[in-house]
């Protein structure tokens, strides 16, 4: 009788270890996707049988089967490259290692290019890549040509066209104030002139009121006794300088213009009516039932400012209802919020953090010429989660 193998022995799991793992490429047959141990293995496998039937095969159409592997071989290595790297740019050996550690794939002598470096040109003539060669080798690049990340990206770019158009915005209002600061301001140019005497017997006289700030060009006198009788100030006792005259009234800045104004629009812009399309609210009534208490809703249609039209989140019923029968909700924080009332009324923002104290929150505003400003303690029904 035969010796009976041990399949738990330490020589049957040290063979299972070396069939698992990467073998020779020499010793792997493609058309018959084996991979065999040695040299001996590989020689016996090519004279099989089944080896000589797929060579038959391959012998009647031949560049069917290189295509066939070809497409193989790119499809998987752009897969990868496209998964793990993005549209970073990676050294072409670098994917290609992470690609052969796959044991059941295709191997790149079956395919129509020699060698990595002709893969890669070709990578970059097709356009699937971009290639560049350097002196630790050829790097390669992803094009990422998928529809969804095309219009992704088309709406990045629109975002920040509109960021760039608020930024003008907030600029052109800015450059308003300031003009508005400077608007009836005199603009008092300073005349400088040379210090040239026409006769040397005139004396030359300057005029030293603080309150013109300009020297005079020399003025020709008729005489020189005169001439310094009226250079000389003259004080009078009984009138005394003014303080509105001898001092400006201070003008406040473009940005004190616009913090006042945006404080004096937060003190008048308040409103009864807080009622605003697309946001989610709690209905608080207790009159119609306990199948609509404390449920929450999207208002679909505010109709003269004081009732809504709600659309119940869970079942889709829809109500009429008024202020004082709803309630705002304030979601988690990160999530965005709509304004209702207040001097941000109308722009959106982010929830920053809740004061359970005081019964209010920190918001960033998302929209608006204050874009990126942020509030604090604003009142909980001053804001609701957006739909």
């Amino acid at each position: 009788m035969g010796k009976k193998t041990d399949s738990l022995g330490p020589k049957a799991i040290a063979s299972r270890l070396k069939a698992k793992g990467l073998q020779k490429l020499r010793w792997y047959c493609q058309m018959c996707q084996k991979q065999c141990r040695d040299e001996n293995g590989f020689k016996c496998h090519c004279l099989s049988e089944s080896h000589q039937r797929q060579l038959l095969l391959a012998s009647e159409n031949p560049q069917q089967f290189v295509d066939y592997f070809s497409e193989g071989f790119r499809n998987d290595f752009l897969e990868l490259l496209r998964r793990q790297f993005g549209t970073k740019r990676v050294h072409s050996n670098i994917v290609y290692n992470d690609y052969i550690s796959h044991r059941e794939h295709v191997h790149m002598h079956a395919t129509q290019w020699e060698t990595l470096t002709d893969f890669t040109k070709w990578l970059g003539r097709e356009g699937f890549c971009k290639v560049d060669e350097t002196p630790k080798g050829w790097y390669v690049q992803y094009i990422d040509r998928d529809p969804e990340t095309l219009r992704r990206q088309q709406g990045q770019e629109k975002k920040k066209k509109r960021d760039l158009d608020d930024e003008e915005k907030t600029a052109r209002f800015i450059q308003e104030q300031v003009r508005r600061g400077l608007k009836g301001k005199e603009q008092e140019s300073r005349v400088y002139t040379e210090l040239n005497r026409e006769n040397d017997g005139e004396k030359v006289v300057f005029n030293l009121n603080k309150r013109a700030g300009t020297s005079t060009a020399p003025q020709p006198k008729p005489s020189g006794l005169k001439t310094a009788g009226t250079a000389l100030p003259v004080k009078r006792k009984g009138i005394p300088p003014a303080s509105g005259e001898a001092k400006e009234k201070k003008r406040k800045t473009a940005l004190e213009e616009i913090i006042e104004s945006e404080e004096e629009k937060k003190k008048s812009a308040r409103a009864n009516c807080w009622l605003q399309p697309e946001i989610v609210v709690k209905i608080v009534t207790k009159k119609l039932g306990e199948k609509y208490h404390k449920k929450k809703a999207v208002v679909k249609e505010v109709i003269n400012k004081y009732t809504a039209v709600v659309e119940l989140i869970d079942s889709g019923d829809k109500l009429k209802l008024g202020p004082t029968h709803l309630e705002t909700v304030i979601p988690a924080p990160g999530k965005k919020v709509l304004v209702l009332n207040g001097g941000y009324r109308g722009n959106e923002a982010t929830l920053v953090c809740i004061n359970e104290k005081t019964f209010s929150a920190t918001v960033d505003i998302e929209s608006g010429p204050l874009r990126g400003h942020r509030v604090e303690g604003i009142p909980y029904e001053d804001i609701s989660k957006q739909a």
